[in-house]
């Protein structure tokens, strides 16, 4: 399933807690698995990832993979 076929009124979107207001990531569960858009656009484009790619993803980040990108 793409983008394009889910209807995003649909979906129940969720910000994680620790977000600077405005500046955030949302994701949201799909029947494919995950769609993921940036919160200042909310009718804008959003990425949909299986749920394999988004829990591989999870992990990277919960081990400190990315953590070079922000510090």
């Amino acid at each position: 399933m793409t983008a394009a076929e889910i209807n995003r009124l649909t979906l129940t979107w969720r910000i994680a807690t620790r977000s600077a207001g405005g500046n955030c990531v949302e994701v949201a569960p799909t029947q494919a698995g995950v769609a993921v858009r940036h919160s200042r656009e909310p009718d804008g484009e959003m990425i949909v990832y299986s749920k394999a790619e988004f829990a591989a993803f999870l992990d990277g980040a919960k081990s400190g993979e990315f953590d070079d990108l922000v510090h």
